[in-house]
Protein backbone atom coordinates (compact mmCIF):
# COMPACT_ATOMS: atom_id res chain seq x y z
CA UNK A 1 0.00 0.00 0.00
CA UNK A 2 1.13 3.70 -0.32
CA UNK A 3 0.58 5.73 2.74
CA UNK A 4 -2.67 7.35 2.11
CA UNK A 5 -3.45 3.49 1.60
CA UNK A 6 -2.32 2.69 4.40
CA UNK A 7 -3.71 5.22 6.22
CA UNK A 8 -6.99 4.52 4.95
CA UNK A 9 -6.43 0.61 5.49
CA UNK A 10 -6.29 1.82 9.49
CA UNK A 11 -9.19 3.87 9.57
CA UNK A 12 -11.46 1.12 8.65
CA UNK A 13 -12.57 -1.16 11.37
CA UNK A 14 -13.82 -4.98 9.51
CA UNK A 15 -16.10 -7.05 11.24
CA UNK A 16 -13.61 -9.64 11.71
CA UNK A 17 -11.23 -7.79 14.19
CA UNK A 18 -13.75 -5.04 15.65
CA UNK A 19 -17.03 -7.37 15.95
CA UNK A 20 -20.28 -6.09 14.77
CA UNK A 21 -20.44 -3.34 17.85
CA UNK A 22 -17.64 -1.86 16.54
CA UNK A 23 -17.40 -2.18 13.11
CA UNK A 24 -18.15 0.82 10.40
CA UNK A 25 -17.55 -1.46 7.64
CA UNK A 26 -20.66 0.65 5.44
CA UNK A 27 -22.65 -2.88 5.14
CA UNK A 28 -23.58 -3.00 8.96
CA UNK A 29 -26.08 -0.01 7.96
CA UNK A 30 -27.08 -2.31 4.83
CA UNK A 31 -25.34 0.09 2.66
CA UNK A 32 -24.43 -1.35 -0.76
CA UNK A 33 -21.35 -3.55 -0.82
CA UNK A 34 -20.49 -1.36 -4.19
CA UNK A 35 -18.08 -2.20 -6.86
CA UNK A 36 -15.42 -4.67 -6.69
CA UNK A 37 -16.66 -6.38 -3.36
CA UNK A 38 -20.06 -7.51 -5.32
CA UNK A 39 -18.30 -9.42 -6.74
CA UNK A 40 -16.08 -10.76 -4.04
CA UNK A 41 -18.72 -11.39 -1.34
CA UNK A 42 -21.52 -13.24 -1.36
CA UNK A 43 -20.86 -14.38 -4.62
CA UNK A 44 -23.29 -17.25 -4.12
CA UNK A 45 -25.70 -16.55 -7.39
CA UNK A 46 -24.82 -14.21 -10.13
CA UNK A 47 -26.21 -14.29 -13.91
CA UNK A 48 -25.88 -12.71 -17.11
CA UNK A 49 -28.44 -11.15 -19.17
CA UNK A 50 -27.39 -9.45 -22.82
CA UNK A 51 -29.01 -6.76 -24.30
CA UNK A 52 -28.58 -4.66 -27.51
CA UNK A 53 -25.16 -2.45 -26.97
CA UNK A 54 -24.77 -3.89 -23.06
CA UNK A 55 -24.58 -7.00 -20.62
CA UNK A 56 -26.18 -6.57 -16.91
CA UNK A 57 -24.91 -8.04 -14.13
CA UNK A 58 -27.12 -9.75 -12.00
CA UNK A 59 -26.27 -10.28 -8.29
CA UNK A 60 -28.40 -12.76 -6.21
CA UNK A 61 -27.15 -11.51 -2.86
CA UNK A 62 -29.29 -8.26 -2.65
CA UNK A 63 -31.13 -8.48 -5.99
CA UNK A 64 -29.10 -6.18 -7.75
CA UNK A 65 -27.80 -5.54 -11.07
CA UNK A 66 -24.54 -3.46 -12.62
CA UNK A 67 -25.24 -2.75 -16.70
CA UNK A 68 -21.70 -3.23 -18.63
CA UNK A 69 -21.54 -1.26 -21.62
CA UNK A 70 -20.42 -3.25 -25.11
CA UNK A 71 -21.56 -0.36 -27.64
CA UNK A 72 -17.74 0.59 -27.85
CA UNK A 73 -18.01 3.76 -25.80
CA UNK A 74 -15.03 4.92 -23.91
CA UNK A 75 -14.41 4.97 -19.68
CA UNK A 76 -14.67 8.48 -18.42
CA UNK A 77 -11.83 10.31 -17.60
CA UNK A 78 -12.92 12.64 -14.90
CA UNK A 79 -14.80 10.76 -11.91
CA UNK A 80 -15.41 13.14 -9.34
CA UNK A 81 -14.11 16.15 -10.88
CA UNK A 82 -15.81 19.12 -12.06
CA UNK A 83 -17.94 18.77 -15.57
CA UNK A 84 -17.41 15.49 -14.73
CA UNK A 85 -20.05 12.01 -13.95
CA UNK A 86 -20.55 11.57 -10.24
CA UNK A 87 -18.71 8.76 -8.36
CA UNK A 88 -21.43 5.35 -8.57
CA UNK A 89 -21.40 2.63 -6.14
CA UNK A 90 -20.80 0.23 -9.27
CA UNK A 91 -18.81 2.34 -11.13
CA UNK A 92 -18.99 2.97 -14.81
CA UNK A 93 -18.36 -0.59 -16.48
CA UNK A 94 -17.15 -1.23 -20.40
CA UNK A 95 -16.50 -4.18 -21.93
CA UNK A 96 -15.01 -6.15 -24.62
CA UNK A 97 -14.69 -10.05 -25.73
CA UNK A 98 -10.81 -11.37 -26.11
CA UNK A 99 -11.48 -14.30 -28.21
CA UNK A 100 -14.53 -16.34 -27.77
CA UNK A 101 -14.62 -17.87 -24.38
CA UNK A 102 -13.12 -14.46 -22.10
CA UNK A 103 -15.57 -11.59 -21.45
CA UNK A 104 -13.16 -8.68 -20.00
CA UNK A 105 -14.82 -5.98 -18.08
CA UNK A 106 -12.84 -2.61 -16.80
CA UNK A 107 -14.22 -0.34 -14.49
CA UNK A 108 -13.59 3.06 -12.83
CA UNK A 109 -15.39 5.86 -10.87
CA UNK A 110 -16.17 3.42 -8.39
CA UNK A 111 -17.50 5.42 -4.94
CA UNK A 112 -14.45 4.89 -2.49
CA UNK A 113 -16.95 5.04 0.37
CA UNK A 114 -17.19 1.48 -0.28
CA UNK A 115 -14.08 -1.32 0.49
CA UNK A 116 -12.98 -3.39 -1.96
CA UNK A 117 -13.86 -6.39 0.68
CA UNK A 118 -14.46 -7.42 3.92
CA UNK A 119 -11.25 -6.79 4.90
CA UNK A 120 -11.58 -3.17 4.96
CA UNK A 121 -8.90 -2.04 1.94
CA UNK A 122 -9.74 0.87 0.47
CA UNK A 123 -9.76 2.04 -3.10
CA UNK A 124 -10.34 5.79 -4.59
CA UNK A 125 -12.67 7.07 -7.60
CA UNK A 126 -9.55 6.65 -10.08
CA UNK A 127 -9.17 3.24 -9.54
CA UNK A 128 -8.99 1.07 -12.72
CA UNK A 129 -10.48 -2.76 -12.22
CA UNK A 130 -10.31 -5.11 -15.01
CA UNK A 131 -12.27 -8.46 -14.66
CA UNK A 132 -12.13 -11.62 -17.14
CA UNK A 133 -15.06 -14.14 -17.38
CA UNK A 134 -13.45 -17.02 -18.92
CA UNK A 135 -16.02 -20.01 -19.84
CA UNK A 136 -13.95 -23.10 -19.29
CA UNK A 137 -16.36 -25.59 -20.37
CA UNK A 138 -19.72 -25.77 -20.51
CA UNK A 139 -20.69 -25.72 -16.69
CA UNK A 140 -17.50 -24.03 -15.47
CA UNK A 141 -16.99 -20.02 -14.92
CA UNK A 142 -13.78 -18.90 -14.35
CA UNK A 143 -13.59 -15.00 -12.76
CA UNK A 144 -10.41 -12.78 -11.80
CA UNK A 145 -10.30 -9.48 -10.60
CA UNK A 146 -7.40 -7.71 -10.59
CA UNK A 147 -7.29 -3.32 -9.25
CA UNK A 148 -4.66 -0.79 -10.29
CA UNK A 149 -5.06 1.94 -8.06
CA UNK A 150 -1.97 3.88 -7.82
CA UNK A 151 -3.24 6.49 -4.79
CA UNK A 152 -3.60 3.33 -2.86
CA UNK A 153 -1.23 0.45 -3.71
CA UNK A 154 2.22 0.58 -5.20
CA UNK A 155 1.38 -1.69 -8.18
CA UNK A 156 -1.34 -3.39 -9.75
CA UNK A 157 -2.99 -6.71 -7.64
CA UNK A 158 -4.96 -9.76 -8.11
CA UNK A 159 -8.08 -9.19 -5.70
CA UNK A 160 -10.23 -11.85 -6.44
CA UNK A 161 -10.27 -14.90 -8.32
CA UNK A 162 -13.36 -17.25 -8.35
CA UNK A 163 -14.73 -20.56 -10.26
CA UNK A 164 -18.64 -20.95 -10.71
CA UNK A 165 -20.60 -23.62 -11.99
CA UNK A 166 -23.52 -23.13 -14.21
CA UNK A 167 -26.73 -24.55 -12.68
CA UNK A 168 -29.75 -24.72 -14.87
CA UNK A 169 -32.55 -24.97 -12.20
CA UNK A 170 -30.91 -21.70 -10.29
CA UNK A 171 -33.81 -19.88 -9.04
CA UNK A 172 -32.35 -16.51 -6.92
CA UNK A 173 -33.79 -16.59 -3.32
CA UNK A 174 -34.64 -13.11 -2.29
CA UNK A 175 -31.46 -12.65 0.16
CA UNK A 176 -31.62 -8.77 1.55
CA UNK A 177 -29.73 -6.29 3.93
CA UNK A 178 -33.11 -4.86 5.45
CA UNK A 179 -31.99 -1.64 7.51
CA UNK A 180 -34.51 -2.12 9.96
CA UNK A 181 -33.65 -5.92 10.23
CA UNK A 182 -30.16 -5.10 10.09
CA UNK A 183 -30.50 -2.22 13.50
CA UNK A 184 -32.78 -4.85 14.91
CA UNK A 185 -30.13 -7.77 14.84
CA UNK A 186 -27.49 -5.56 16.10
CA UNK A 187 -29.26 -3.69 18.74
CA UNK A 188 -30.42 -7.77 20.24
CA UNK A 189 -27.42 -9.96 19.31
CA UNK A 190 -24.35 -7.30 18.40
CA UNK A 191 -23.87 -4.30 20.60
CA UNK A 192 -23.03 -4.88 24.02
CA UNK A 193 -25.40 -4.40 26.80
CA UNK A 194 -27.09 -1.71 27.71
CA UNK A 195 -26.10 0.26 24.62
CA UNK A 196 -27.88 0.43 20.61
CA UNK A 197 -26.99 1.75 17.55
CA UNK A 198 -25.02 5.11 17.29
CA UNK A 199 -24.41 5.14 20.90
CA UNK A 200 -20.96 4.88 22.34
CA UNK A 201 -20.23 2.43 24.91
CA UNK A 202 -19.56 3.46 28.59
CA UNK A 203 -16.24 3.87 29.88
Amino acid sequence: MTPLGQKMFNLNKPEGKFSLAFTNDPWKTCDPFGFPRAVLNETIGISFAQMPGRVLQLFKYQKIWREIWTDGRQLPKNVGQRGGPDPRWYGYSIAHWDGDFTFVVETTGSDDRSWVDGDGYPHSIEANFEERYTRVNHNTLDMTVTIDDPKMYTKPWLIAKNNFKWNPDQEFEEQLCVPSEGIAYINTIGIPAGNSVGVAPSK
